[in-house]
């Protein structure tokens, strides 16, 4: 009687392993086997990380094997799994891989098919369309969307974290990770020793200056030794921690009502700011965004307050960026002062000063929050309720996806909710981070996750223009890594246009994306095709 040797690979994770019965099924295009228990006499099966194998006889050759099913049967009490894999070695000895990768819960069974990419088109045999639609109608019953607050994002439809599907919450090593990472964190800045510093005013640079005491490498000493000066504000727009708002400057908005008179002192080309602009030396920070957005209450006896500054740049003789002038509101007039580098020192440092506190905003809560965690959100669920496990997208996205809805969920739960940390510590806290992400919403478009295509609309491609724009320079070069690697994956199941266009699982990820993510907002993603689309996959 034909006889298949069947392994099954426990994962390493704490508590991976399990005590309850687990029976195997084989299915092939001939035949179907009798249902196995999985069992070693004398022998504790299962354990973490173990590796066992199993001898499966049966009465006829199966044929080539399809799926295997699963089933996990309590023995004293329930006992979860995590199944990395299992592998079947055939009597004619192929090898076939089914990947799992997923932890088994409650008496559940799961029905596995093998690890090799298929797009919709390869599946020949009903038994496997069927799985293949079974496999998404289910997760789509467990990825479902919510709407978490209007004009975001959708985002997973769960309250807490522990309400997230079981193989996407952080496992107990993330975990104790994230709460190890975060105190070493809170204790290399001091913070629980300065906390009182946080709850009042500053009454000089030197109480900044304490918090970092324990900070000690060659870049914070440099800036905490310079950060003052006007070089290395207008270098922060370049490599600071949100270098992705300068743009070149292609006219002096009528909101900016700066004269040649004002700036001409810092000015080293002997030529009018309409010339200096024309030869593309001028750069504009614009913090537009942030103009009519409530500031934070925190108490009835604590005023916060936001400003939304227009800050001009220009490329001196070196080829280095600095600050010519200051507008800390978006409308002009005598209570809305341009201040400038011949300023009194205080006032200019004051006026640098809260340009880098509206920065600290835009980057936290629309390059951070929203550019970042919400919209990889979206990518996430989209691929869960849209792709198989079999499909080549997924297995190409899946291994960048681990912990993102979950890493969202708990900043929803903690962070950004009502009472949060936000809502204790920022001055946008208190509604006004939830204002920001819902205007900066209209003005999110697909070309602009794109790397090289937002670079060149902000006019910042050129290195011998900008030099000393070392974020764009890496940038490119990790797009391009990621670009070529992602191509050569997608071009060996994507032989054509016509073959993209009759994906209907990547038409039903798209859309998602588009309906779901975009808000359904056309000139988000100006009439995006899916062959763009994977052209940036």
């Amino acid at each position: 009687m034909p006889s298949y040797t069947v392994t099954v690979a426990t994962g390493t994770q704490w508590f991976a392993g399990t005590d309850d019965y687990v029976y195997l099924t084989l299915q092939g295009t001939d035949g179907c086997s009798e249902r196995h228990l999985l069992d070693k006499p004398f022998y504790n099966d299962f354990e973490r990380g173990a590796v066992d194998s199993y001898d499966v006889t049966v009465e006829e050759d199966l044929g080539e094997i399809q799926l295997i099913k699963i089933e996990k049967r309590k023995y004293w009490y329930q006992d979860d799994w995590y199944l990395k894999y299992i592998t079947v070695k055939t009597p004619v000895g192929d090898y076939l891989e089914f990947p799992c990768y997923r932890w088994i819960t409650d008496e559940k069974e799961v029905v596995l098919r093998d690890g090799r990419a298929k797009l919709p088109r390869d599946d020949k045999t009903q038994i496997l369309k069927q799985h293949r639609r079974k496999e998404l109608e289910s997760r789509q019953k467990m990825y479902r969307w919510k709407e978490w607050h209007p004009g975001f994002p959708l985002s997973i439809d769960a309250h807490s974290h522990s309400e997230l599907p079981r193989d996407i919450q952080f496992d107990n090593e993330k975990g104790i990770d994230f709460i190890l990472n975060y105190t070493k964190a809170m204790e290399n800045l001091y913070v629980n020793r300065f906390m009182h510093m946080f709850q009042s005013s500053w009454s000089d640079f030197a109480d900044f200056e304490r918090i970092f005491v324990r900070i000690s490498n060659t870049i914070s000493e440099y800036v905490m030794q310079h950060w003052r000066e006007d070089f290395m504000f207008g270098y922060q727009f370049l490599n600071g921690c949100n270098p992705v708002l300068i743009r070149r400057c292609t006219e002096i908005p009528k909101k900016l009502p700066v004269t040649m008179d004002m700036v001409e002192c810092s000015l080293e080309r002997n030529l009018t700011l309409e010339e200096e602009v024309k030869q593309g030396n001028i750069f504009i920070v614009d913090y537009e965004l942030l103009d009519g957005v409530d500031a934070n209450k925190t108490d009835p006896c604590t005023i916060q307050y936001l400003a939304a500054p227009i800050c001009l740049l220009y490329k001196n003789l070196e080829k280095k960026i600095v600050p010519i002038a200051i507008q800390l509101g978006q409308k002009p007039g005598p209570d809305n002062p341009i201040f400038l580098p011949s300023d009194a020192t205080y006032d200019w440092l004051l006026a640098k000063i809260w340009v880098r506190s509206s920065d600290f905003h835009i980057h936290q809560t629309v390059t951070h929050l929203l550019r970042t965690h919400l919209v990889s959100e979206v990518f996430s669920i989209a691929m869960f309720r849209q792709l198989p496990a079999v499909h080549p997208l997924f297995k190409l996205l899946v291994p960048h996806m681990r912990f993102t809805i979950a890493i969202n969920t708990k900043a929803r739960e903690q962070l950004i909710c009502e009472c949060g940390l936000f809502d204790k510590a920022n001055a946008t806290g208190g509604g006004g981070h939830v204002q920001m992400v819902q205007k900066a919403m209209k003005d999110l478009t697909y070309s602009s996750l794109c790397f090289p295509e937002e670079i060149k609309a902000k006019g910042m491609d050129s290195k011998e223009d900008i030099p000393y724009y070392y974020y764009r320079d890496d940038g490119i070069r990790v797009w391009e890594a990621i670009k070529s690697f992602a191509e050569d994956v997608v071009h060996i199941y994507y032989e054509s246009d016509e073959v993209v266009c009759e994906d209907v699982e990547l038409q039903a990820f798209v859309k998602d994306i588009y309906v779901y993510g975009m808000r359904g907002v056309k000139a988000s993603v100006n009439q995006l095709s899916l062959h763009s689309f994977l052209q940036y996959t």
